[in-house]
């Protein structure tokens, strides 16, 4: 008989922690811990073999499910000594996802299940608090109803909420057993006005109603759009976890609360955590009540008027802190805490990796390291790559001036300004228009995930450093600040009102993520400084990798931030981005628009000091390091002139009429010119562009070479070859251009190496052919990903979208390498060309060069190098190293290929 579920609890269990695939995280993590010794209420997980099932078999389960969860269920009851729907003595369970992959707060949870009229009756004699009975009775309603029976939350709580407006109640403890008995009439009352029947009296149906939405829960729209935006597949599926409740409600000597076993901000080794008492565990992440600190310390770091958890409960800290210490040291990693304590005893219902900014990440990954726990091989594969995209952003600068509206809980790290937006789908719709958004709400829900992650920073009224709103936003990298209490929202009327004044939506405001102060208005920023954690995991992985990175500049600011980013040269400089200027545009358009040879050669005679000058300053940036210029690649119709005035412009210039004018412009139009007239075939047709450039290139390199008395070696790479015959024509051109300076020169010694863009299926196809006339290949991964694919990466993202959602492709083809087509391209050239010439230089410098998914097929294939642009040349360094560790091949970095 197939094992569909897993016993966990009371000291031993059947799964452990490395069965993440089949238990999901929670499930596998409770098992671990109990295994540990560890005190974890008993339980059973469903395995994502039956979600699997689920799906496909129509959404109904194995024959045998029924059974095995009986039997599981049976075991709790023994445990605890309870009875699953027994009215005198009832034993209730939670019902909670758990996919292999954390997705905090994306998939359905129900507590308290179990309960009914008539077992609350028994909860409140055998607790012998009626009360606490009730309060978990109106909770196990509301979720319920909203997981189960579809019915929105906001109708539960103003239920709540008018009931404790009329009696004068400001929290929800205030309340007695009495106010809890009328509020549990009144949703059931919702219940059955809503469905037309009443709230649902069987356990059993109750049960397996919860676990059905669990599953239904890993395919709703946040799921969905969690895992894209996680690049979480959704073949694995989901596991159920049911388990015996223990109750943080249950009285004064009773709690619940979230901890870090470090900060999840900072990286700093300190409990960082929330607890309440008398509550259950919605009520820390949801903000319905201001949580209070778990040590000492944080509560008077804080100025918390409340008592922590060291202080309130100091037996059961003590314990804790014992506990986290443990978990920690096993899993060799920070860990995420949830616990409830019951009667002042101690239970642990999850444990997890905790969610954390990358300067968090760096900072933890680097002291596992320095203590020992983890090696520096490990130290680098913590951190996600691209990731490091949050630390590239920049930070308030000190000196500007700012008008501060409030402060509140800074959850997490970074500057941001933008137009406040109340709702979710506003901000997604204000993004795509290119608007910046600041995210304003009272509490953020699993709802508002397209929103948050469409929006700049997130602002909340309420909630604590554990709510929803700043686990979240830390694993997006958003600048967040909760519980600003001194804000007041009415999403009605579109304000937000702080001390007396009042915002609306058309004005903007910058948030403080590492201060939790909220400013009107944007306030200027500065630029990061990449240093400490940062250098020495760069470090790290530098000494790991094999592959080099560069970088693709043309700019003297890109190519220092390159360098500054530790680019090892430059990968791509691509020459008509030094035509944009508009000193030099006007010259671009002369040669273009001249009929004549003659008239294309004085044009150009403009432009040759100026790209002299361009690639010069490169050069002395650069020094020994590598520079790679691709000769002029796109078509020409890029530079004619948008508008009748600049149109009337260039007519004066070349001393003709605007009528001829238009009229050359009209022929130089072509109906696909991604396939016309560019690249190789421009130097083919028009000979004195190619020449001009690479006599400039010459020329910079003797002027450079005199003033630093170092050699300087370019690479020239010439764009879209389809074979050998334009490969061989263009490189004799430049060894004549190359002949022709050196004579000019007095004989003047210097070197350079030719190779070519393969960006064309034909040119990867011919490689062997190419090869004897190239020192190196550049793999143009853009433009080979669309003559592949037959897509325009200019158009192709209006239906990309669909594909994915639909599984015919996992991701975007133009952002992650398609590697069963272009991928067996580039591995075909790859070794077509090395079997003619070993020591052929390959490599890639289309946008796939910053992916760090791309960049391991770069190193299984045995590139040289990848190169990306100026701000993903870290992440590229961190990614070929995690490459390299997985591919088995880390070497010392002096024994890389130069």
């Amino acid at each position: 008989m197939t094992q569909w579920v897993y016993r966990f609890g009371n000291g031993s269990a059947d799964g452990k922690a490395a069965m993440r695939d089949l238990l999901g995280g929670k499930g596998a993590n409770l098992a671990e811990m109990s295994n540990l010794g560890l005190p974890v209420p008993p339980g059973f997980t469903i395995s994502t073999d039956v979600c699997r099932y689920y799906y496909a078999n129509s959404k109904s389960y194995p024959n045998d499910l029924k059974q095995q969860v009986a039997a599981s269920i049976a075991g709790i009851e023994k445990v605890i000594g309870c009875g699953f729907g027994d009215a005198k003595n009832p034993l209730l369970v939670s019902v909670r996802s758990g996919a292999k992959d954390s997705m905090p707060g994306m998939m359905d949870t129900v507590l308290n299940l179990g309960l009914n009229d008539q077992t609350v009756q028994g909860l409140a004699e055998t607790s012998q608090n009626p009360r606490f009975a009730f309060d978990s009775y109106r909770r196990f309603i509301q979720m319920y109803s909203n997981v189960v029976l579809n019915i929105d939350h906001h109708h539960f709580e103003e239920i709540l909420e008018h009931h404790k407006h009329k009696n004068r109640y400001n929290l929800d403890t205030d309340l007695n057993a009495g106010d809890w008995q009328q509020i549990v009439e009144q949703y059931k009352a919702k219940v059955q006005q809503t469905l037309g029947k009443p709230f649902p009296q069987d356990p059993q149906e109750q049960l397996w109603n919860a676990i059905e939405a669990v599953f239904a829960s890993w395919m709703n729209q946040r799921a969905i759009v969690y895992r894209q935006l996680h690049n979480i597949s959704a073949e694995g599926g989901t596991a159920v976890n049911i388990q015996a409740m223990v109750f943080g409600n249950r009285g004064d000597d009773c709690a619940t609360g979230v901890a870090f076993t470090r900060n999840p901000s900072t990286g700093a080794k300190e409990l960082y955590g929330e607890f309440l008492i008398n509550a259950q565990g919605e009520d820390v992440v949801a903000g319905i009540r201001t949580p209070q600190p778990m040590s000492r310390i944080a509560a008077e770091a804080s100025k918390s008027k409340l008592p922590s958890m060291e202080e309130a409960l100091p037996e059961v800290f003590e314990q804790f802190m014992t506990v986290a210490t443990k978990l920690e040291t096993h899993f060799r990693d920070m860990q995420d805490i949830e616990f409830t304590v019951q009667h002042r005893k101690l239970w642990m219902l999850q444990t997890r990796n905790g969610k954390r900014t990358t300067a968090a990440a760096l900072k933890i990954a680097i002291n596992l390291a320095e203590e020992g726990l983890i090696s520096q091989e490990e130290s680098v594969q913590r951190i996600a790559p691209a990731s490091l995209d949050q630390l590239l952003h920049p930070s308030l600068d000190p000196k500007a001036k700012r008008d501060r509206l409030t402060k509140g809980l800074p959850a997490s790290p970074g500057a941001a300004s933008g137009l406040i937006v109340f709702d979710a789908d506003a901000a997604a719709d204000m993004a795509k228009k290119g608007q910046a958004v600041i995210l304003c709400r009272a509490e953020t829900s699993p709802e508002d995930i397209h929103g948050m992650h469409a929006a700049k920073g997130i602002l909340t009224s309420r909630g604590g450093m554990t709510s929803h709103a700043a686990v979240v936003a830390r694993g997006m990298g958003r600048p967040c600040v909760v519980g600003a209490q001194e804000i007041k929202i009415d999403v009605t009327a579109g304000t937000m009102t702080i001390n007396g004044k009042v915002l609306r939506a058309t004005d903007k405001i910058t948030l403080d993520g590492a201060t939790g102060e909220v400013f009107f208005g944007e306030v200027a920023t500065i630029e990061p400084q990449l240093s400490g954690d940062f250098a020495k995991l760069m470090e790290w992985a530098d000494r790991t990798r094999t592959l080099k990175v560069f970088t693709n500049a043309e700019t003297p600011h890109d190519a220092r931030v390159a360098k500054q980013f530790g680019a090892e040269g430059i990968g791509l400089c691509r020459t008509e981005h030094m035509f944009f200027h508009e000193e030099r545009i006007l010259a671009v358009r002369m040669m273009i628009f001249a009929r004549e040879e003659a008239q294309r050669k004085a044009a150009l005679a403009l432009l040759l000091p100026m790209q002299r000058d361009d690639f010069a300053e490169l050069f002395r940036i650069m020094g020994a390091d590598p520079v790679m210029i691709r000769l002029l690649d796109p078509p020409l119709h890029e530079f004619l002139p948008p508008s009748d005035v600049e149109l009337e412009t260039v007519a004066k210039a070349c001393a003709i009429s605007v009528t001829e004018a238009r009229n050359r412009a009209h022929e130089l139009h072509e109906v696909n010119p991604m396939l016309g007239h560019r690249g190789c075939r421009l130097g083919i047709t028009y000979p004195e562009i190619y020449t001009m450039q690479v006599r400039a290139i010459f020329e910079a390199q003797l002027k450079v070479q005199a003033e630093t008395g170092k050699a300087v070696v370019p690479q020239i790479m010439v764009p879209l070859i389809n074979g050998k015959p334009e490969m061989v024509l263009l490189e004799t051109m430049i060894h004549d251009v190359a002949a022709a300076v050196r004579a000019e020169h007095n004989g003047a010694a210097f070197e350079y190496v030719i190779g070519t863009m393969i960006e064309l299926p034909r040119a990867a196809l011919r490689a062997g052919d190419i090869a004897p006339h190239a020192d190196f290949f550049s793999f143009g991964t853009n433009d080979l990903t669309q003559t592949t694919m037959g897509l325009s990466r200019d158009d192709a993202a209006n239906f990309l979208g669909q594909y994915q959602h639909k599984g015919l492709i996992e991701s975007d083809p133009f952002v992650t390498l398609d590697i069963e087509g272009v991928g067996e391209l580039l591995r075909i050239a790859t070794e077509r060309g090395r079997a003619v010439k070993p020591g052929l230089k390959i490599g890639i410098c289309g946008e796939h060069g910053g992916d760090p998914a791309s960049i391991q097929f770069c190193q299984d294939i045995g590139m040289d190098y990848v190169s990306c642009s100026p701000y993903r040349v870290p992440i590229a360094r961190l990614a070929a190293a995690q490459a390299a560790l997985k591919g088995g091949k880390a070497a010392a970095k002096g024994k890389k290929a130069a």
